[in-house]
């Protein structure tokens, strides 16, 4: 078998992307009957995603730094065997326990996202970076919003386990495609970790790399703070049925989708803080009219979902300039820099998440959950003007 010696196309990365976040969330229709052959309680069967959405976090930290000094395509194989082998463990495991700890495993498969924005760093430039990243984003959309319906129909014909013999396929099917097609695009590797971390200062030390990163994790964010308070608003404020609330959950996700296919389109002419300032705006338009419609009483399902749909268009604008921008602040740490910024979104999203929980309810829930993702839009749309002002202050275009 020949090892591809060139840069992968652009279907490899985006097949990486949705197989990365489809694991999080395809088994999700199954917890309740695997809690139920485990013996344990929902809340402690519900680790096996919490605890993995915190196992990602920490291994992107981890893998970034791997792929600087190593390169891009051994880490990505590595993390690709590990996701299949713990799939296959998680498909015959008989102890809870033991589930979780080769779903925590399975958490390697987190490489494919964090390193696809490396490899595209290292093949293209900023502004041809954030189009193909628009294209690949596109995976963000469609991979949460098919898993579950996948994981669920799988569910219903052969069982929960079917989903991680299904993992397994996919694990084994995206390695060979990585083998055959994801020639290494790290050219300048680190020579050893001590000179590779004494750079870190300067990665570590650029306001511009946290400005880009926080623009990143408070536009992800207000998804989060979806996630969490939606179904609440649906269930007491607009008395929803499940399937009418699964189907207008998509709508912030088709939102997402449409705006990461602009950004495709059109970033490769704008600079990457106009593309972000322009997505936070729109970001915020959304959750604002539908305040202000709630104000004078026009509160349905409409104006709910209306305005989280903008607010994922606006998302979708912003993320791609936003997340290449960060890989673009030292670019010889594009890995590191990817696994950073990857884990402060994760970390951030979890806080947007159970800080929502923590205050949506009662008859103004509608309110708050609005509020709170206005909240979290407006504060990347400061994150965008404070990368703008700096770039304005060195003299610098970014992209």
């Amino acid at each position: 078998m020949f090892a591809a010696r060139t840069p992968p196309h652009m279907i490899t990365l985006v097949v990486l992307t949705g197989l990365s976040l489809v694991s999080l969330n395809m088994f999700a229709p199954s917890l309740a009957h695997m809690a139920a052959e485990f013996q344990v309680d929902y809340g402690l069967m519900s680790l096996s995603i919490a605890g993995y959405l915190a196992m990602t976090a920490v291994l992107q930290i981890i893998m970034g730094p791997l792929s600087d000094r190593f390169g891009r395509r051994p880490v990505l194989l590595i993390g690709m065997a590990l996701f299949t082998v713990a799939s296959v463990g998680c498909w015959l495991a008989t102890d809870f326990w033991l589930f979780l700890a080769f779903r925590m495993v399975q958490g390697a498969v987190i490489a494919g996202s964090a390193l696809s924005r490396a490899v595209v760093r290292d093949m293209l430039e900023p502004r041809e970076a954030a189009s193909m990243m628009g294209y690949i984003s596109s995976a963000m959309a469609i991979a949460p919003m098919l898993g579950p319906m996948l994981g669920g129909a799988l569910d219903g014909a052969f069982g929960w386990r079917a989903d991680f013999a299904a993992f397994a396929l996919f694990g084994i099917g995206v390695f060979a495609l990585c083998w055959f097609d994801l020639g290494e695009t790290n050219l300048t590797k680190s020579e050893t970790f001590s000179k590779q971390f004494g750079t870190y200062p300067e990665l570590l030390a650029s306001r511009r790399f946290w400005g880009y990163s926080a623009c990143s994790a408070f536009s992800i964010g207000s998804f989060y703070a979806f996630l969490a308070g939606a179904p609440l608003v649906a269930a007491t404020v607009l008395h929803l049925s499940p399937e009418t609330l699964g189907f207008s959950m998509g709508l912030i996700t088709l939102g997402f989708f449409v705006g990461t296919f602009i950004s495709a389109r059109i970033s490769a002419r704008y600079a990457l803080t106009t593309m972000m300032i322009a997505g936070r705006l729109v970001s915020c338009l959304g959750p604002l009219v539908g305040l202000v419609l709630f104000g004078f009483g026009v509160l349905n399902v409409y104006t709910l979902f209306g305005a989280v749909m903008v607010t994922g268009f606006g998302n979708g604008l912003t993320v791609p300039s936003a997340g290449v921008g960060a890989l673009s602040v030292r670019p010889q740490l594009a890995g590191s820099a990817s696994g950073l910024s990857g884990a402060l979104t994760v970390g951030g999203g979890a806080i947007v998440s159970s800080a929502t929980g923590a205050v949506v309810g009662g008859d103004w829930a509608a309110y708050i959950l609005l509020a709170v993702m206005l909240a979290s839009a407006f504060m990347g749309l400061l994150a965008a003007l404070y990368v703008l002002r700096i770039d304005r202050r060195e003299g610098v275009v970014t992209g």
